[in-house]
């Protein structure tokens, strides 16, 4: 019977996993490694885990053959090098979340197109002032929506800005999403982003992606665009996005992650007009999906059993 370990850190939720995956695939023996000293010996007979497995221990996991990953975009760290030469298959989470985070994506366009940031200022202030938003107002349907990374998210979220009769464009290496807009490489950036009224990234922080989103790329777009960060907040110098913002190069922003999380008190952005500042919440309080990690867990377990392939295989050297 194959052996499949729930690795270190163990919390509530793997607990209560491991246990419904023994009831669900009892041709799979679920493990719990609670300790990360019994890990050598664990990983020396295990077939499959959930989790990471750090480098040092990785030549104990000779017989690994699959690896879920819990996030859809973790650290470059998870994938080091002698992960990536590895013979096992990483699995991730992507897709559950795509229709949560293209709603709160919708959420700032429809904010900030619609100058909501000063509304609430003024509200705050108890003045009535129909003259509040000092931008000028973006009609969607007119807009250009510039998606950037069309996975599941960016896919949903390209999706719901053509039914409001936007044009998308989007960038990502290896579309594999069914989309009805064009898709270009990532070296199309470039020439394709003055013409965007929304710049939306989605893509996971990569060697290739970090501070992708700096002052050049900022004074490049339109002084009526705004420039939304939901993927990872590694991907933009957040010095060199206040800056553009102080100077009035770009119109505002909806961010969900930061470079540096929490952002401290005392961090300019928070001073920032026509800004949207979410606590990296896009999914938080989304109460399915916890089930739908786990349904997603035990249909890979599934076809692990059937020797079946298993969905959302990673690249590793790619690390998405």
């Amino acid at each position: 019977m194959p052996t499949f370990l729930m690795l270190p850190p163990i919390n509530a939720e793997q607990r209560t996993w491991a246990e419904r995956l023994n009831a669900d695939c009892p041709e799979l023996d679920v493990k719990v490694v609670e300790d990360e000293a019994e890990l050598p010996q664990a990983l020396s007979s295990a077939d499959a885990g959930y989790g990471w497995v750090p480098p040092d221990l990785l030549p104990f996991a000779k017989n690994l053959k699959w690896l879920q990953n819990p996030m859809a975009g973790p650290p470059p760290t998870y994938y080091y090098s002698e992960l990536v030469e590895h013979p096992v298959v990483v699995t991730n989470p992507r897709g559950i979340y795509s229709d949560h985070i293209a709603h709160h994506i919708l959420m700032y366009m429809l904010a900030l197109s619609r100058g909501l940031p000063y509304y609430l200022d003024a509200q705050r202030n108890n003045h009535w002032d129909r003259h509040a938003r000092r931008r000028g107002y973006v009609d969607i349907a007119n807009s250009t929506v510039l998606i950037n990374g069309v996975g599941g998210i960016g896919a949903e979220a390209g999706r719901l800005c053509l039914a409001m009769g936007a044009k998308v464009v989007g960038l990502d290496p290896r579309c594999e999403q069914p989309v009805d807009f064009e898709v270009s490489l990532p070296e199309a950036l470039d020439d394709l982003l003055p013409s965007a009224d929304f710049v939306v990234t989605t893509v996971p922080h990569t060697h290739d992606t970090e501070f992708m989103w700096h002052r050049e790329r900022f004074e490049s777009m339109k002084p009526s665009a705004y420039f939304i960060n939901i993927g990872r907040g590694m991907t933009a110098k957040l010095d060199d996005l206040v800056d553009a913002l102080q100077k009035g190069q770009i119109a505002g922003a909806g961010l969900d992650v930061f470079e540096i999380e929490p952002l401290p008190d005392d961090h300019p952005l928070w001073r920032c007009e026509s800004v949207i500042i979410t606590p990296h919440v896009a999914v938080a309080d989304a109460a399915n999906i916890t089930e739908r990690r786990y349904e997603l867990l035990l249909d890979n377990a599934k076809r692990f059993i059937a020797n079946e392939s298993l969905r959302n295989v990673v690249n590793k050297a790619l690390r998405y």
